[in-house]
């Protein structure tokens, strides 16, 4: 039996839109003609968002106020959509945040926290509307790191939740790809962001040259989606920094890392 031509409107559906590299990816979707269903906890920045998407003339996206690191979110997503009439065509998987400093001396509720949002929400959102994409063909795109190449002293449970990603992203990508789906995981560098805040750092980390614009990497994830690559890295430098572990032993990156890491200061909770 053939399948049933779909009845709902294709969309959109970017998570973390509220601010950095989610709410660029929002806008570059928007410039190139996707209608919009945006998702994050801070509904009051997603109807600004929304506002101003709707003022270059696109389409008006929805906005869908969700904590993805509770219990049931996709499924409260998935009935949001439903009754919007609308369906995803792609989905964006930008959500997640990093703590640093030891993970020992972490809030261990809130390292567990970040593996529900960074892990499992991205996981359960890749699988959850996979129907919907092959009838639409469209795809996914996750955001990782060059985190996920590296090991984390520092920042543990973040490297090793953007090294999930990748390795689940890519295995997704080689799985869905006969279907019609296109998977692709964006890797970006350093991208001055609120993320450096949440995590309690001081200061944007990493050389100048390796920093990249929100703007600039949402480009480059939306090109890479739209062209079926399986994994972008924007810019020389990063792409550089990731074929390092390939060369130099792990034990180099280990030091070399925590190095990095446990020389830079460390916001104060009030700051």
């Amino acid at each position: 039996m053939s399948e049933a031509a779909p009845t709902r409107r294709p969309v959109a559906l970017i998570t973390g839109a509220s601010a950095g590299i989610g709410a660029e990816l929002a806008r570059v979707f928007a410039q190139n003609g996707h209608c919009l269903a945006l998702v994050a906890r801070r509904e009051q920045r997603l109807q600004e968002l929304a506002d101003e998407i709707a003022r270059t003339g696109q389409p008006r996206p929805h906005v869908l106020a969700v904590d993805l690191g509770g219990d049931g979110a996709s499924k409260q997503i998935a009935a949001e959509l439903a009754t919007l009439g609308i369906e995803p065509q792609y989905v964006v998987n930008n959500a997640g945040f990093g703590l640093f400093g030891p993970a020992a001396e972490l809030e261990r509720a809130e390292q567990l926290a970040m593996i529900d949002l960074n892990v499992r929400a991205l996981a359960e959102l890749s699988l959850a509307f996979v129907d919907s994409l092959r009838r639409h063909r469209g795809g996914i795109l996750n955001v990782a790191s060059i985190a996920s190449f590296l090991p984390g002293p520092g920042m543990a449970v973040y490297y090793a939740s953007k090294a999930f990603v990748l390795s689940f992203s890519e295995s997704l990508h080689q799985e869905l790809k006969d279907q019609g789906i296109r998977v692709t995981t964006l890797c970006p560098g350093v991208v001055p962001t609120e993320f450096q805040a949440r995590a309690g750092m001081k200061e944007v980390p990493g050389p100048k040259f390796l920093s990249m614009t929100p703007a600039d990497v949402a480009a480059a994830g939306y090109a890479a989606l739209m062209h079926g690559q399986r994994v972008r890295i924007p810019g020389i430098g990063n792409k550089f920094l990731t074929l390092l572990p390939r060369i130099l032993p792990r034990s180099f990156f280990l030091r070399e890392v925590a190095r990095q890491q446990f020389k830079r200061p460390k916001s104060s909770p009030s700051s």
